[in-house]
């Protein structure tokens, strides 16, 4: 049971004096002491309960606490009979320790106290194990048809004490218990799952272990084979795509009953799973229709035809024709042939979804499909989008994979790697061939970047930057040594900043003036640098061609 519990029984007479911050730990047992080290009575997680004959002064009482918290008790309870209010000192100590403190009220008998924990403590131990096949019956009449993930975790809330999540594979959280209280942080959601997707490219057993801070959380894989005919040969065909369980607590020394029961809630999970894949059929079945007529030239009023049909569909009640943005997505593995398309179809329904969106229903508007070893996501934009061109409201390449960066470094690897290219928004059939093509052309500059996870959106298309990443790695070190080479060994022996002296002046295309203001400096001093910089590097900064050649040479650097 939790002390938050205790302090809502009205009967104990229970007055939080610190530790409010600590209401969710854990009582295992109940032990009443007035011995000054009890430690050997001690085996952790106990509600101490004292009537302070041990204290004979303040400086008793430091002592006393660290002895507790050393032993790993969860609470301290002090009676007021003996002394009327607990003594300042103790309150003092077991702040400074987080020990949770409570006082008792002289009208309740230690006894009372005693017992009821015990009740509470000897029947959740009991119906740990006899109620297993119990709670299995209930789990399975109240899952999925009854209310979704929510229920199952409720259960697990109510019959359990225990607080539980699922997440998505990047970490966004698709269900939690009424008992799981606030939501997890995002960025303690991001750890969880990057650490589940970590310990599952290692080949280790569930559940995985984590500890964030104080809190420990155990990592229960939800897995069906519902979702293909054959199971996964390899783990890389699923790790990017399955759901997980965090539940709050240390499952390493749960007996197996206990570990049976949530390996059958993740069964009950993935049977969720696999519904709400299939609710996905049509989504994925009219983006594939509209891929296969844009690849194979079809007339615009056909794929039209197909697009209004598809509309209402993902954005019901829309009321009009929307715009329309094209996103394409490869998973790629070293070594062997691992088929990284439905993998990547998966993947980009969920990277598409508002990371801040809880629930497993928000990629309703999103169709995706795919084909070879690619995935292909129309999405769908309203169509006042229209004024802004979908720029700044639809998908943006830049943003796209921020928050969940992190987890799927994690499941890739050093194997695997993701990369997306996304295109401008369009407003017609006619021009969603081009966007298709821009989107994968926008990949294709994302996988010649080093790293992992990338993106690359269509303003990349239109500048220098499009050309950068294809110029072969000696090519770009030889030309970026022999122009700044000189430049950073003079900076590092004369801390002269020819380097961002260099980078202002091109930034103010070549205004001394501006650069000079920008920079603080006086413009004989600015003159005197660039000077400098032209005679180690026999360039000349007033030609366009030697220009280019230093704008060039620090993008790549």
């Amino acid at each position: 049971m939790r002390l938050r519990a205790l302090l809502d029984t009205d009967a104990l007479g229970l007055k939080l004096l610190g530790g409010e911050d600590e209401l969710d730990r854990t009582v295992r047992g109940v032990m009443t002491t007035d011995l000054r080290d009890p430690s050997r009575y001690l085996a952790g997680g106990e509600l101490v309960l004292t009537g302070l004959a041990w204290r004979r002064d303040a400086d008793d009482s430091e002592p006393f606490v660290r002895i507790l918290v050393q032993a790993g008790v969860t609470a301290l309870a002090a009676g007021e009979a003996e002394l009327g209010d607990v003594p300042e000192d103790l309150v003092v100590a077991c702040a400074r320790h987080r020990l949770p403190l409570f006082a008792v009220h002289e009208s309740v008998a230690f006894a009372t106290i005693t017992e009821h924990v015990v009740r509470q403590v000897s029947g959740e131990r009991a119906g740990d194990l006899a109620a297993v096949v119990d709670r299995h019956r209930r789990m399975m009449t109240s899952g999925p048809a009854g209310g979704g993930p929510d229920v199952v975790l409720d259960l697990l809330g109510t019959d359990l004490d225990l607080r539980a999540w699922v997440l998505s594979p990047t970490g966004r959280p698709i269900a939690g218990s009424k008992a799981a209280g606030p939501a997890l942080p995002a960025q303690a959601c991001a750890r969880l799952a990057g650490e589940h997707l970590a310990a599952t490219r290692t080949g280790r057993r569930g559940p995985h272990r984590v500890a964030l801070g104080a809190t420990t959380y155990s990592l229960f894989p939800v897995r069906s084979t519902g979702r293909s005919p054959q199971p996964a040969r390899d783990v890389r065909e699923t790790v990017l795509s399955d759901w997980l369980l965090a539940v709050e607590a240390d499952a390493g020394d749960w007996p197996e009953e206990r570990l049976d029961l949530l390996y059958g809630v993740t069964q009950l999970i993935a049977v969720e799973r696999d519904r709400r894949d299939a609710a996905r059929t049509v989504r994925r079945r009219l983006a594939q229709e509209v891929l296969e007529l844009v690849q194979t030239g079809a007339a615009p009023a056909e794929i039209a035809a197909r697009l209004r049909v598809a509309a209402p569909v993902l954005l019901p009640g829309l009321g009009a024709a929307p715009h329309w943005q094209v996103v394409v997505a490869r998973v790629d593995w070293d070594g062997e042939e691992i088929e990284g398309g439905p993998v990547a179809q998966a993947l980009l329904e969920e990277v598409l979804v508002d990371p801040a969106a809880a629930g497993p229903e928000h990629s309703d508007r999103i169709a995706v499909a795919h084909t070879g070893g690619e995935a292909i996501a129309l999405v769908p934009l309203p169509a006042v989008s229209a004024e802004h061109d979908g720029s700044e409201t639809g998908v943006l390449a830049d943003a796209l994979l921020a928050s969940v960066r992190e987890p799927l470094t994690a499941g890739l690897n050093d194997d695997g790697r993701l990369t997306l290219g996304v295109s401008a928004a369009v407003h017609s059939a006619e021009g969603l061939r081009g966007a298709l093509e821009e989107a994968r052309h926008a990949r294709r500059v994302a996988a010649a970047r080093p790293g992992r996870v990338c993106a690359a959106g269509h303003q990349e298309l239109a500048s220098h930057v499009l050309l950068l990443p294809f110029v072969p790695d000696d090519v770009r070190r030889a030309f970026t040594a022999r122009l700044l080479d000189p430049l950073r060994d003079y900076d590092r022996r004369h801390r002269a900043e020819l380097i961002p002296t260099l980078e202002a002046f091109l930034d103010c295309d070549g205004s001394w003036t501006r650069c000079a203001t920008r920079l603080h400096l006086h413009v004989n001093t600015l003159r005197y640098r660039v000077g400098r910089i032209e005679q180690l590097t026999s360039r000349d900064l007033s030609r366009l061609e030697d220009k280019l050649d230093f704008f060039l040479a620090l993008r790549m650097s």
